[in-house]
């Protein structure tokens, strides 16, 4: 047996992926098939679903029942809330993300897209490209998901026909000529039967490209993270006031984009005071950089007044300053937005309070035509609004810096997520 190597293990690039899709599209059956055929389920856990399977009459091991955890999901087959489940292979580490296909859950999809890599969108063969598909690739988009994998599911039950596949590869190349995801990968599978899946399929011997698990082992992603803008939300000042660190004052946060070297010029933001790293440390070593997204505490050479909320920068190369932000936004509240309401807002790690000062569009998902006369974005709507926060926050663009150009909406009263917001440049 192969001796199992911790370091090597660790040191394995993550990809994080989500799927979402129509009902029925078959997000959980894939996964299953993705977790079995690539052998990185436990045997109590087969033992537990070839069970129930049977328990419920069924011919054959129903693999989505491994991600479809809520008893309400099994009893009625389809996906509820976000269900995460980790595997591995000798090439990376991944991290799924099973999103509802329900269009009253699909305010889950932005939660398990946001620190996505990738989006696997399911299509149904028989169906071809319907509402939620539209829906979901805009989320993907909006959320700046850098690469999708559109799989069209169900393979054998349109006689895993070639010209099924290329009718809806066409409209779905027209309908994301308006999507600002550019990497976009098209596989005909059959989860139930594993076409294609982790295993070429031999149903299709005109399809000549790749599987999806080769696709996800393979697919380029070292460059999706900001490394050029150093971004470090301050979260915890480390103060030990014990005598072994009687003078000791840290910053704890995670790197949100960039790097930080030991010697680096920054900034203080928002009070603007500048200083150098005198340490980086992770886990008590002292480290002679820091990349994102990793968590580190940080020393200066100057003891300058920062708290949590603040933002540590390079000189020269400092994010956006204002309390007036367009942005995106995704509604997830069951109430719709409310013109002048006021909302608690969370970026990164600062908290403040904001006003919505106007409405500019909703978007129609089905055209992306903006609806801009008297627009109501209410649950599961996207539109574009301009807020008014009581503090300044320090912003870039969604587009350049998924962690520091997103922020969410909070109801003050409940603490529930209202919005999920991407800042417009």
């Amino acid at each position: 047996m192969k001796k199992f190597n911790s370091d090597s293990y660790l040191n394995m690039e993550l990809l994080r992926f989500t799927t979402a899709g129509s009902v029925d599209d078959g997000k959980s059956t894939l996964i299953g098939r993705l977790l079995y055929d690539s052998k990185s389920i436990f045997e109590d856990q087969l033992e537990n679903i070839e069970a129930t399977s049977k328990r419920r009459g069924e011919t054959t091991v129903n693999l989505a029942l491994l991600t479809d955890g809520l008893r309400a999901e099994r009893e009625q087959g389809i996906t509820i809330d976000v269900a995460y489940r980790y595997f591995s292979t000798p090439k990376r580490k991944f991290i799924i993300a099973d999103t509802p296909g329900h269009i009253q859950y699909t305010r889950n999809m932005v939660t398990g897209a946001s620190t996505a890599n990738l989006a696997i969108i399911l299509v149904d063969a028989r169906q071809g490209i319907v509402e939620q598909t539209r829906r979901h690739s805009i989320i993907a988009s909006l959320l700046g998901i850098p690469h999708i994998a559109l799989c069209i599911n169900k393979m054998d039950l349109v006689e895993y026909k070639e010209e099924v596949f290329n009718n809806i590869v066409s409209e779905y190349r027209e309908f994301a000529t308006r999507l600002k995801s550019k990497d976009i990968h098209f596989i005909p599978i059959s989860a139930l039967n594993g076409d294609n899946v982790v295993n070429r399929s031999t149903n299709m011997p005109w399809y000549e490209g790749v599987t999806l698990l080769y696709l996800l082992e393979n697919i380029h992603i070292a460059s999706d993270i900001n490394h050029i803008d150093t971004r470090f939300p301050v979260q915890y000042v480390v103060r030990p006031y014990s005598d072994e660190f009687h003078d000791y004052r840290g910053y704890a946060g995670r790197i949100a984009s960039g790097v930080i070297r030991k010697g680096d010029k920054i900034t203080v933001l928002p009070s603007g005071f500048s200083s150098k790293v005198k340490s980086v440390e992770l886990d008590g070593k002292e480290l002679d950089e820091a990349f994102a997204p990793l968590s580190v505490t940080i020393q200066l050479e100057d003891d300058i007044d920062i708290s949590r909320g603040d933002m540590i920068v390079r000189e020269g190369n400092v994010p956006k300053q204002s309390q007036d932000i367009e942005a995106m936004v995704c509604w997830m509240g069951e109430k719709p937005l409310q013109l002048n309401g006021k909302y608690a807002i969370k970026h990164t790690s600062k908290d403040a309070r904001a006003v919505v000062k106007e409405v500019k569009y909703k978007l129609d998902i089905n055209s992306l035509h903006r609806i801009t006369e008297n627009p109501q974005i209410g649950m599961n709507d996207v539109g574009r609004i301009t807020i008014r926060t009581t503090a300044p926050l320090c912003f870039d663009a969604y587009t350049k810096n998924r962690e520091t150009g997103s922020f969410i909406l909070i109801d003050e009263g409940t603490n529930v997520t209202l919005g999920a917001c991407m800042i417009i440049d």
